[in-house]
C-alpha cells in the first residue's frame, strides 16, 4: 500500500485491513495513524470494524476510539457488528443466538465504502484467525475476499517472533499479501528481548512467509493523546510505504541489540 500527497498518483478506493497476532496489541491505535497521516495528505477516509466485541450498546468501542485519536467527524466510522460478551466474535454471536458477521456480506460494506473514500481501514478482532462467525471465517478471509493486503500488528516483547511467523505463515498459505509488520507499542524502556527482537523481526520479511519486514513502530501511551499531537506522532510512526516518515535503519541502529 503506498499514500501520496500527489493528487495523480492517489489510488482511489484503496483497501487495507489491520490485524495482528494477537488481542490488546494495538490494532485500534494502528488504525487510527494509519487513518490520521491519510487525512493530513487530504485524502477522504472510512475505518470499519468488522467485530466489535466485549461493548454493550451506547458505550464507546473501537471506531469510537479512532474518532477521538483523528479528531470527531474527519472519517466515516463503521461497525459491521457489535456483541457484549468479551470473547471471540463468533463465540459472542452464538451467546445471542445470532451468527457473526459472514465474510461475503462484509466484503460488499468494504466496497460500497471504498467507492465513495479514498482509503477504507478495516481492522480486524484479535489475531489473524479469530473465527467471526459460526462458518469459521475470519479476517484472514475477508482479505483474500477483498483481495487486499494485511497490515500485521505485533509486539515487541518475549514470544513475537513465534506468532508473528505463524501469522506470516497463515497470510502466505492464502495467497494473501503482508503490508508489513508494524510494532503496535514501543515500549519506553525496551528491555533485552524487546531490542533483539527489532533486529530479528525485520529478518522475517525475507523468510519467504509473504511477510515485507518493519514498516514502523508506534509509542506505548499514544493512544492517550490528543488530536493534533497524535497527528503529529503518527507520521513519525509510521513508513513511508504507510505515508509516514518512520526511518527502520535508523530505529534499529538506536534500539536494536
Amino acid at each position: 500500500m503506498t499514500f501520496s500527497s500527489d493528487a495523480e498518483q492517489r489510488r482511489p478506493g484503496e483497501i487495507v485491513v489491520v490485524s495482528g497476532t494477537g488481542t490488546g496489541i494495538g490494532k485500534t491505535v494502528a488504525t487510527a495513524a494509519l487513518a490520521s497521516v491519510a487525512l493530513g495528505r487530504g485524502l477522504s477516509v472510512a475505518v470499519v470494524k468488522v467485530a466489535q466485541t466485549g461493548v454493550r450498546v451506547g458505550e464507546e468501542g473501537d471506531v469510537g476510539t479512532v474518532e477521538q485519536l483523528v479528531g470527531p467527524g474527519r472519517i466515516t466510522g463503521v461497525e459491521l457488528a457489535r456483541f457484549a460478551d468479551p470473547v471471540a466474535p463468533a463465540t459472542a454471536a452464538r451467546r445471542t443466538g445470532v451468527d457473526g458477521p459472514a465474510t461475503a456480506r462484509s466484503a460488499s460494506s468494504v466496497e460500497r465504502l471504498a467507492a465513495e473514500h479514498d482509503l477504507v481501514v478495516v481492522e480486524g478482532a484479535g489475531g489473524l484467525l479469530v473465527r467471526l462467525n459460526q462458518a469459521g471465517q475470519t479476517i484472514a478471509d475477508l482479505a483474500m475476499a477483498l483481495g487486499v493486503p494485511v497490515l500485521v500488528v505485533t509486539e515487541a516483547s518475549l514470544g513475537t517472533l513465534s506468532t508473528t511467523s505463524l501469522t506470516l505463515e497463515a497470510l502466505a498459505a492464502r495467497g494473501v499479501d503482508c503490508a508489513g509488520l508494524l510494532l503496535g507499542s514501543w515500549p519506553r524502556e525496551p528491555d533485552l528481548a524487546a531490542r533483539c527482537n527489532v533486529v530479528d523481526l525485520g529478518t522475517l520479511g525475507g523468510t519467504g512467509l509473504g511477510g515485507t519486514g518493519l514498516v514502523g513502530a508506534i509509542p506505548a501511551g499514544a493512544g492517550e493523546l490528543d488530536a493534533p499531537t497524535f497527528a503529529a506522532v503518527a507520521g513519525e510512526s509510521l513508513g513511508p510505504s504507510l505515508g509516514g516518515c518512520w526511518d527502520r535503519g535508523r530505529f534499529v541502529e538506536r534500539w536494536g541489540s
